[in-house]
């Protein structure tokens, strides 16, 4: 089993900040690829599904984004897992907007749901990096990453959640290689 962690902050109002790009694309795997119906469990909501021949427990923290290891710690050892086993979905300032990269273990960088995830369970988790680009300064990535994304980045939001859900066989099957060039491929047509 795996664990898919897609951070984000729960309630309608931030839905569609750039913040929340995790939720989105696990809540896009939800329903493309016929996960269970979503329930509340481990601080968050879950949905259980297959991929290939992989069971993964999708999970949206509902601690807010500065608590997301709390949710992800919990779901981790209530199935004896090991960090190796949590992928989590974030959003990437230092990334351009829609690219997708994969990193496993590392720091922070400055994002408090990876600190918070860090500090339940360790840094030897995989990461899948949402690009939301930085706003240039600073002083402005705080309303940035909470501001919701622009109507004329919802064409390639979808694109990029769409090319996500076709390659993630790949991801579940722990070729992040792969996972990552099918994106790319995928984005070029």
């Amino acid at each position: 089993m795996q664990i898919w962690a897609g951070l984000g902050n729960p309630g309608s109002s931030y839905a569609l900040n750039r913040h929340n790009v995790g939720f989105m694309a696990v809540d896009m795997l939800a329903s493309e690829r016929s996960f269970a119906p979503w329930k509340k469990a481990f601080q968050g909501q879950v949905s259980l599904g297959q991929i290939d021949q992989e069971r993964i427990l999708l999970l949206k923290p509902a601690t807010f984004m500065n608590e997301s290891g709390r949710a992800i710690g919990e779901a981790m050892r209530f199935y004896k897992l090991t960090p190796e086993d949590v992928t989590v979905f974030h959003d990437e300032l230092d990334i351009a907007p829609m690219r997708v990269k994969v990193k496993k273990s590392g720091g922070a960088a400055g994002h408090n749901g990876l600190r918070s995830t860090i500090a339940h369970i360790g840094q030897s988790f995989r990461r899948v990096r949402l690009g939301i680009g930085h706003p240039g300064e600073k002083s402005r990535v705080h309303d940035y990453v909470l501001g919701n994304f622009a109507k004329s980045e919802t064409d390639s939001l979808a694109d990029m959640l769409n090319a996500i859900n076709q390659a993630i066989p790949w991801l579940a099957n722990d070729d992040d290689a792969r996972f990552m060039s099918e994106i790319a491929l995928r984005r070029q047509s």
